[in-house]
């Protein structure tokens, strides 16, 4: 068939219903086919679909090809779509069944690296950046045109069966539209075929952690001195213990002191867990002197009632 020599125009509903036959011997013997459906008029509805179809539609390289491309994605004309690292493989149903391939190149390391600097901090998970909840600005740098994640049409290579001269026909427009339409499903395959990591645009998690707690200040601490005085007990020495420390020893020589008044058969003592304000020493030694001068109370007998 020469360069020029057209097939005959095919009507819409016909074409439909070749490319119904095809997907269904496709599946019949075995092959994988991912058709791309579109629901009403609308191409894509999602953030990174909308983006995609965007990035298509601003540059002039393109414009006299995509309106019929934008009519064969939404009759259904795309029976096959793949994307993978660098390239997109397609099945359109025109005239006959055309197999399209186009390869786009990945986004330069440097280029890459650029974006995520820009975009640090401003990003809290994968799901969010893949669902386009982020900031605007952020939107606005992945989408800017020459140095964002969308590729320029010098990034792009274009092929398709067709006997159509033009690099863009309009086997090739459905197939990308079909892309912007795939994204709303699966957005992260826009990574894929970029050849990037979108875990690289998250924010480092290090930076959101809660900062530690704060170390007993040296006021909050009773000295060993100050718990002697207070229990009238021998302190057994210990090694100087770091400020994080101090509060897990103060809460050993208090079940200490609990277990020896225990033994010496003063009331059942309870540890307590919380913190605990300690009143002023001479406060507590003044009562304590007081009430080893009142003499103790005989125990009350029992008396039998007959």
């Amino acid at each position: 068939m020469g360069y020029f020599a057209w097939k005959p125009y095919v009507p819409v509903a016909k074409r439909r219903a070749e490319a119904a036959k095809v997907l269904a011997g496709m599946r019949k013997r075995g092959g994988v086919a991912a058709p791309v459906v579109i629901e009403g008029r609308t191409i894509a509805k999602s953030f990174w679909g909308k983006a995609w179809c965007e990035n298509l539609e601003r540059y002039s390289d393109y414009e006299s090809r995509l309106p019929r491309g934008r009519t064969y994605v939404r009759n259904g004309s795309v029976l096959d779509l793949q994307m993978t690292k660098g390239e997109i493989t397609a099945k359109v149903m025109g005239s006959e069944l055309y197999e399209i391939k186009i390869t786009i190149a990945p986004v330069a390391a440097p280029a890459w690296k650029a974006i995520c600097g820009d975009c640090a901090g401003n990003i809290d998970s994968v799901v969010e950046l893949l669902q386009g909840r982020i900031a605007k600005g952020v939107m606005d740098r992945v989408c800017r045109e020459g140095d964002g994640l969308f590729p320029a049409p010098a990034a792009i290579k274009l092929s398709c069966s067709c006997p159509d001269w033009a690099d863009m026909c309009k086997h090739v427009a459905a197939a990308l539209y079909g892309v912007g339409a795939r994204l709303d499903a699966q957005p992260e395959l826009l990574f894929v075929l970029r050849g990037v990591d979108a875990k690289d645009m998250i924010a480092d998690a290090g930076a959101t952690m809660a900062a530690p707690h704060r170390a007993a200040t040296a006021k909050n601490v009773l000295a060993d001195d100050d718990m002697a005085a207070l229990f009238g007990l021998d302190m057994a020495g210990e090694a100087e213990l770091p400020p994080d420390a101090a509060v897990p020893a103060m809460g050993r020589k208090l079940k200490a002191v609990a277990k020896t008044m225990k033994s010496e058969g003063g009331r059942k003592a309870k540890v307590v867990r919380k913190p605990v304000v300690a009143p002023p020493v001479a406060a507590v030694a003044k009562r304590a002197v007081a009430a080893s001068k009142e003499p103790r109370r005989a125990p009350r007998k029992k008396v039998a009632r007959g």
